[in-house]
């Protein structure tokens, strides 16, 4: 770990040998049960920390960013996902819990750390002090998974991946196709800026302490930047979910635009797919 300007490690080679991986020594590799025995750390609930503990979750996190040249880490905590990840790619992390200065720099001694609040951090520097093709990788808090979905999608444009765990509830809603009662504006305005995969499915007794719900991991690939203002008028049109569309958008033509993009006048807004919402917005525009 680096934290001063003549030391900072150069983020556009990647540090991966395969005497590195051979020459790792035990102590280095320790299960995160251990490293955080030996410092004596505990899990903040006021920050909503889980640490992952199953190297299976791990391996497929780190399988999935296996063709990016950087890595952006957000809330690194003990290492389990960032060791790994060191290995092969230049990583900054970012991680508010000073708690962890001492044991990273431990074990992950190659990687940059920024100890700061990531809702405050200037992502778009961060990101562009990386090699590219660059991801996002993040463990997200259950209590900040909202802010920090809409951070990363702000960054869009200047990754090719995001690899996010987040609690199952969330994932299913993002992921939620038309018609599906969990469908909301976060799944329209996800799917409509994303290629959305799921990953893996996270069972409680993959984290210390286990969460009392499952996780899951999703990948996103950016898709075309969103027009000005649509995500606003997606939100609009789930104002009140069980209510009509023609209803939500009221102040925005609302039964007659319905009528104009051939929509049924009784439709409700998880019911509309991806193109219907775009023909809508199309519409909104002329009219």
């Amino acid at each position: 770990m680096r934290h001063d300007e003549s030391n900072r490690p150069h983020l556009g080679t990647s540090k991966r040998s395969d005497s590195r991986l051979q020459g790792t020594d035990h102590a280095v590799i320790a299960p995160v049960s251990e490293r955080l025995r030996r410092f004596g750390i505990r899990a903040d609930k006021a920050l909503g920390q889980h640490f992952l503990v199953s190297e299976g979750a791990v391996r497929r996190i780190t399988e999935s960013v296996a063709d990016m040249a950087g890595i952006l880490e957000v809330g690194p905590g003990p290492g389990a996902i960032t060791l790994p990840l060191s290995l092969a790619h230049p990583v900054l992390a970012i991680e508010l819990d000073e708690r962890w200065r001492d044991l990273l720099a431990h074990y992950c001694p190659d990687v940059e750390v920024i100890y700061q609040d990531a809702l405050q951090a200037d992502l778009a520097t961060h990101l562009e002090a990386l090699p590219a093709p660059r991801a996002v990788v993040s463990n997200m808090p259950y209590n900040i998974t909202g802010p920090l979905l809409a951070a990363f999608s702000a960054q869009a444009g200047r990754v090719e991946r995001l690899v996010l765990m987040m609690q199952k509830e969330v994932a299913d809603r993002i992921i939620a196709p038309a018609g599906d009662a969990k469908r909301g504006a976060l799944s329209v305005v996800m799917q409509a800026q994303f290629a959305v995969k799921w990953q893996q499915t996270v069972p409680p007794g993959a984290f210390a302490p286990p969460p009392k719900v499952q996780s899951a991991v999703l990948e996103f690939t950016p898709r075309a930047a969103l027009p000005a203002g649509w995500a606003e008028f997606v939100h609009a049109g789930f104002r009140q979910p069980r209510k009509t569309l023609a209803n939500n958008l009221r102040e925005r033509g609302g039964a007659a635009l319905i009528e104009s993009a051939g929509l049924a006048a009784s439709i409700r807004p998880h019911q509309l797919t991806e193109v219907e919402w775009q023909t809508l917005w199309s519409h909104s525009k002329v009219n």
